[in-house]
């Protein structure tokens, strides 16, 4: 069997999340139009298994041979930095290109509209780790941009290989997936085969309330707000779930809150919703709407809401 990491980098709202889940069949990263919605680094595990198996997601025999388990890391865009935790979130996605045995390096424009990209190419060259660029959102970009796009990153001589698709509706998904497969190693099977995720329940809660406030609320608060799991309780088929939803401003939290608690019910009740669907279960969930304030400049309220730096050994 071959088996391996595989990072996934680019700047904000380049598709990352999408693409996971695009990768995996189902989702485990939220994703939203809003830059900056991954924070942390989202492990999804893809399995392929060995010919005469079949493979959840893909129908008929797989190809001759010891299968393949890929685990991706979603990472933060990559982004210039104006608060702590922004910082966290760079420093996180930059960490994430040592050690893995493949990256995939996600754009979405030509280089010059933005110096973000150039940013990230020049931290890619410094590593010897093989990497693959993939081309996102080819259904808006156009072919001609696309072919600029291309030409300009194969003559940079980084990438052992280009693609172009769309992690929206899959296009060339799989494409990328069999591309991957080649450059990893031969290795065991890190997680069972039915596993798509090694991520506590309760993390993959706080980010689907998260995805939620963003869906819901307009630009100038969600970057702002923070999720907390302050009680999860599984029991005869119903999961009791409290959760605070931290804001920065006492005017953030009446926006969330909405007239007459409309706006937080509409969060509470799509979440509740797509929580049932992960759990199986029946759902009670109660949300608490709190005022920390300038929390993301706060080491304190950082650590507390799993936003810590990691120590280098």
């Amino acid at each position: 069997m071959k088996s391996g990491f595989v990072t996934i980098v680019g700047r904000p709202n380049v598709g990352k999340s999408t693409l996971l889940n695009a990768i995996l069949g189902e989702k485990i990263a939220i994703a939203s139009s809003k830059p900056q919605t991954t924070r942390n680094t989202v492990r999804g595990i893809y399995t392929r298994l060995p010919e005469g198996e079949k493979h959840p997601e893909e129908s008929g025999k797989v190809p001759a041979d010891g299968g393949c388990q890929l685990v991706f890391l979603d990472t933060p865009g990559i982004h210039k930095p104006h608060n702590k935790l922004g910082a966290y979130m760079t420093d996180t996605a930059l960490k994430s290109l040592s050690g893995v045995d493949s990256i995939l390096f996600l754009v979405d424009s030509e280089p010059e509209e933005g110096k973000g990209d150039a940013f990230i190419l020049e931290r890619l060259k410094a590593v010897e780790t093989p990497k693959i660029l993939v081309i996102n959102k080819i259904d808006t970009i156009g072919p001609d941009a696309f072919k600029r796009i291309y030409d300009y990153y194969e003559k940079t001589g980084v990438f052992r290989e280009i693609f172009g698709c769309s992690a929206l509706d899959g296009t060339n998904v799989r494409d990328i997936v069999r591309a991957v497969e080649k450059y990893m190693p031969e290795g065991p099977m890190y997680f069972p085969e039915d596993m798509v995720t090694d991520h506590p329940m309760r993390f993959l809660v706080s980010e689907i309330i998260r995805e939620k406030v963003l869906l819901y609320l307009s630009d100038e608060v969600p970057h702002g707000v923070a999720v907390e799991i302050e009680s999860y309780e599984e029991l005869n088929g119903l999961t009791r779930i409290g959760a605070v939803i931290y804001c920065e401003r006492k005017t953030h939290k009446g926006i969330i809150i909405g007239k007459e608690g409309k706006k937080l019910k509409g969060i509470g009740k799509a979440a509740r919703l797509e929580i049932e669907e992960l759990t199986g279960t029946k759902v009670f969930l109660q949300l608490w709407v709190k005022v920390k304030e300038n929390w993301r400049d706060s080491d304190f309220a950082l650590s507390n809401f799993g936003y810590a730096a990691e120590k280098d050994e």
